[in-house]
């Protein structure tokens, strides 16, 4: 069985403590990185909602970006017309 290591993450405001292997600490982290600036930007353009909705809207556009065979955040484009829409989408607010 491979050794795990405890770590300390941030999502949002709130902090866990997980083990994970070694090996997958520098992608956890990235992975963290990603979603916490989302959820900034989120809480930038849609105003008046709780910390759980805006981590429900980064995880619905994480597993969207995951299932499409993209990395999240990786592709610059993408990121860019997604950032498109949920502009457009913040003006049905």
């Amino acid at each position: 069985m491979t050794d795990l290591i405890p770590i300390n993450i941030i999502i949002g405001d709130r902090s866990y403590r997980i083990r994970i292997a070694p090996a997958d600490e520098e992608h956890v982290r990235k992975t963290l990185k990603i979603i916490n600036e989302k959820i900034v930007e989120f809480k930038t353009q849609f105003a008046g909602k709780d910390m759980q909705d805006y981590i429900a809207m980064v995880m619905t556009w994480y597993a969207t970006q995951a299932t499409a065979g993209h990395e999240p955040g990786g592709d610059k484009a993408i990121t860019d017309g997604l950032d498109r829409i949920e502009k457009m989408l913040g003006q049905f607010d």
